[in-house]
């Protein structure tokens, strides 16, 4: 079981510094490393060893870079004392192991993580609805909502406003929300290359301002969002974005509950 708990120490490491792949590859790269990036994503990945010479020059690197995070220094191979088990650790990393995974995945895990909420087809609840009644009268618009998205569709689970329960995922505003890590601000559809062309946009709900921030959950896979939408364009400032990010935790917190 050679490099087992190097590599699960190392994956903690990588998730607690929140460190990239390539930035990782560039210096295991430019301090002689050789094997390539492909071959190091199998090793986290638990799929294949390396070399111990190899093992030991990527922890040295993510030592080196992680250096400011709370985890342990990942060791050397040959001072390895505990037994560990490499899935378990790099599944446990949730979003933040996404770089070891293909899309499809990264797609899988997401749609793990919106299961586990035991929010889909469910009814109304007053906690998600105080949520979007409070984006509705903060931003002044006419539809708000909390959704879910899973493989096919958008679910409301709180709706104010003219939006179809369970839309295409293809379709909605929102699936294109939750690529992204920050929120989805449209001020004027119109003016947006992506979905000027929407029929959204050209037909009902007839939407030309949209705001959707992205909800995570505990692990960090988006699951769904927090939206605020209109018939009119308009400004959206930084103090707007921070008071929906606002709503966007506490909506978060409801969907971990």
């Amino acid at each position: 079981m050679r490099g087992r708990p190097q590599r699960a120490l190392m994956l903690q490491a990588i998730a607690a510094a929140a460190l990239d792949i390539d930035h990782i590859m560039e210096r295991y790269l430019a301090d002689g490393g050789t094997v390539p990036v492909a071959t190091v994503r199998e090793y986290l990945s638990g799929s294949v060893e390396l070399s111990a010479r190899d093992s030991n020059l990527l922890a040295d690197v993510v030592n080196v870079l992680g250096q400011t995070s709370p985890a342990l220094p990942v060791p050397h191979d040959a001072h390895d004392a505990a037994d560990g088990s490499p899935e378990m650790s790099w599944r446990e990393l949730g979003a933040s192991g996404a770089f070891l995974l293909s899309d499809a995945e990264k797609e899988q895990a997401r749609l793990d993580a919106v299961t586990r909420t035991h929010l889909l087809d469910t009814g109304p609840e007053e906690r998600f609805d105080r949520i979007t009644r409070n984006a509705q009268q903060r931003f002044q618009v006419s539809t708000a909502i909390v959704t879910l998205i899973d493989d096919e569709r958008q679910f409301l689970k709180s709706v104010i406003g003219p939006v179809e329960q369970n839309m295409p995922k293809a379709r909605s505003f929102c699936s294109t929300a939750i690529e992204n890590s920050r929120p989805l601000i449209i001020r004027d559809t119109f003016h947006d290359e992506k979905f000027k062309w929407s029929p959204l946009v050209l037909g009902d709900p007839f939407i030309r301002f949209y705001a959707g921030y992205p909800l995570r959950s505990p692990d960090g896979w988006t699951v769904g969002t927090l939206c605020a939408i209109d018939q009119r364009a308009r400004p959206f400032s930084p103090s707007d974005e921070h008071s929906l990010r606002r709503l966007a935790l506490i909506a978060e917190h409801e969907l971990a509950a």
